[in-house]
């Protein structure tokens, strides 16, 4: 899923990004909040890491930017405040999680699996179409009784597919949601991905509307 994370410790954040990018996510990293305003009206986040100390102005007031968007993007705030009133008043906010600095970047990566997870409750675990099984939280798939090993940009293609079964998906929405501003990006990425992911699940898993995007198959 596509991240913005908003730090302006320079080692922190370096540290964060490279190690969220490695469980396979696009993060955007700012470290100010105006930037960090630009960077969400123009891009659709699924998770915010936010720090509250930042040199112009309180994380809370961007916090309280994000619950007024239109669309629902978590929030887990990543801060230095460890008292009980801020954490308090950052979950009253809509923050979904809080952790407080210094943290170890294994129960950051915990926490946002978990926030994950309860903010798809609602969707059915298990998605299955002919013989194709897949479980998006556990990253699993089995093709008959065959587990099929995907990397971790398949896997991003294919959870933001599979979040509107049978709708058709732009290819810039699906690079948008795989790769951070400023990545390279080659021409036929996103084909070359449908591609694997066709080879390894079946050739009619997901189909094309040349020119317009992508949708998967659901019957």
């Amino acid at each position: 899923m596509r991240i913005l994370l908003v730090e302006d410790d320079r080692l922190l954040g370096d540290a964060v990004r490279d190690y969220v990018s490695r469980l396979g996510h696009a993060v955007d990293w700012t470290q100010r909040l105006t930037d960090a305003e630009a960077a969400f009206s123009s891009t659709a986040y699924s998770l915010v890491l936010l720090d509250l100390r930042l040199p112009d102005g309180s994380g809370l007031e961007f916090l309280h930017r994000i619950r007024n968007h239109v669309e629902r993007c978590m929030c887990i705030i990543l801060t230095a405040r460890d008292q009980v009133r801020d954490r308090v008043s950052a979950l009253n906010r809509g923050a979904d999680d809080y952790l407080v600095k210094p943290f170890d970047l294994e129960e950051l990566g915990a926490r946002i699996n978990a926030v994950f997870r309860r903010h798809n409750a609602q969707r059915p675990r298990i998605f299955r179409l002919g013989d194709v099984e897949i479980d998006i939280e556990n990253k699993h798939a089995n093709l008959g009784s065959k587990s099929v090993v995907l990397t971790s940009r398949e896997w991003a293609v294919l959870e933001k597919l599979m979040q509107r079964p049978g709708a058709l998906i732009s290819k810039q929405t699906l690079e948008d949601a795989i790769y951070s501003f400023g990545a390279e990006i080659e021409s036929n990425a996103i084909e070359v991905y449908v591609s694997r992911l066709r080879r390894k699940l079946g050739r009619k898993f997901i189909n094309t509307s040349r020119g317009i995007g992508y949708r998967l198959a659901v019957s």
